[in-house]
């Protein structure tokens, strides 16, 4: 970006735990090198395994950054705007639990608006593996502040000289006395009786540290030695992105990247004529995995605690991308002896490594 960078430090990292949560998943030591494994069939399909372990980032360091606002409702639901742009990751979803979780109400209580520009407060946008760690960061300051103001106006309420001690729990405002009051007669008497105002607060993040998440990635493959044609098996990936916030929209991220990384090393290629000209310009010629044709995935997470992401957490977005070229790289030298250096992994490239060509 044209700017100087920043020192990191690692805070945090479940790497070592990833590799050997992956090597006794995949049986790897029973396989790794075993010649009677490896062979497939007896005759000239070959089995490998292979692994690779890789770290990415959360946003870049000094430069990404995110706003949130937040205002209570007169019904003690909360509306939540965001510029951060759910592109079917989950964001939008993620980012109203960190709220909700802070205002000690349930998700269906905030209401998101997300990626209008007339409107929703600024953010870099969602990209650099940045949302849940730099957006999330900037929701979690303005549901702190929304919270306090909270308390302050409860305390009002209860005839209570501080806030120490309220606490927001399953739609209330908690008095170490005993004594509640829920968020709608909060949201009502702050907006019609007691010192009337609207309690609302927007909060931004810009970090100048990235936290990486770690992973190990493992592949099976079976190679046919007579034709080239490499076949996955099976996809294992173990990934520390720090506390996950979400399990379900997690391993939808690492499973979708996990399906881009498989194409991109095994049959995604733009072949282009002496003339520059893409030959292969339609799907089908280039080849995208599909549905029917993807090998057996699966996802483990090793939870760590980030101490500068909000709630622990790390991102997860990109880093599945990193290690799966490596880790079919290392599968196929294990099946066959021979190490590739160019992607994809076609078959003519296969079996022209195999004959020394």
């Amino acid at each position: 970006e044209g700017r100087e960078g920043f020192e990191q430090v690692i805070r945090s990292s479940g790497l070592e735990e990833c590799v050997r949560v992956g090597l006794e998943a995949m049986q790897w030591y029973e396989k790794h090198g075993n010649e009677t494994w490896r062979r497939a069939d007896g005759g000239a399909q070959r089995r490998g395994i292979g692994m690779a372990v890789m770290l990415h980032g959360s946003g870049i360091a000094g430069l990404d950054m995110a706003a949130a606002t937040i205002k209570m409702n007169d019904d003690g639901s909360f509306n939540l705007l965001i510029g951060a742009t759910d592109l079917g990751t989950g964001s939008d979803t993620i980012l109203a639990q960190m709220a909700a979780e802070v205002l000690g109400v349930p998700l269906g209580d905030i209401i998101v608006y997300s990626s209008d520009t007339d409107f929703t407060p600024f953010d870099k946008g969602a990209y650099a593996s940045s949302t849940t760690y730099i957006s999330g960061t900037a929701v979690r300051k303005a549901a702190l502040k929304v919270a306090e103001q909270i308390k302050e106006h409860a305390a009002l309420c209860l005839g209570l000289k501080s806030t120490e001690g309220l606490v927001l729990r399953d739609r209330q405002v908690l008095a170490p006395d005993g004594r509640s009051i829920t968020l709608e007669v909060v949201a009502l008497n702050s907006l019609h009786v007691l010192n009337q105002h609207q309690i609302i607060a927007s909060a931004s993040h810009m970090s100048y540290e990235s936290p990486p998440p770690f992973g190990a990635q493992f592949v099976e493959v079976i190679v046919d030695t007579e034709t080239g044609q490499v076949t996955v098996e099976r996809v294992l990936m173990v990934v520390d992105a720090g506390r996950v916030i979400n399990p379900i929209t997690a391993s939808g991220q690492v499973e979708g990247g996990l399906q881009q990384a498989v194409g991109f090393a095994h049959c995604e290629e733009m072949v282009y004529d002496e003339k520059g000209r893409l030959v292969n310009s339609r799907f089908g010629p280039y080849h995208v995995y599909k549905a029917n044709e993807m090998p057996r995935l699966e996802v483990v997470f090793v939870q760590t605690d980030e101490p500068s992401g909000p709630f622990g957490a790390k991102s997860v977005a990109e880093i599945p991308m990193d290690g799966i070229a490596p880790a079919m790289a290392d599968a196929i030298h294990d099946a066959t002896g021979v190490w590739m250096r160019e992607l994809p992994f076609t078959p003519e490239r296969v079996w022209r490594a195999l004959r020394g060509r």
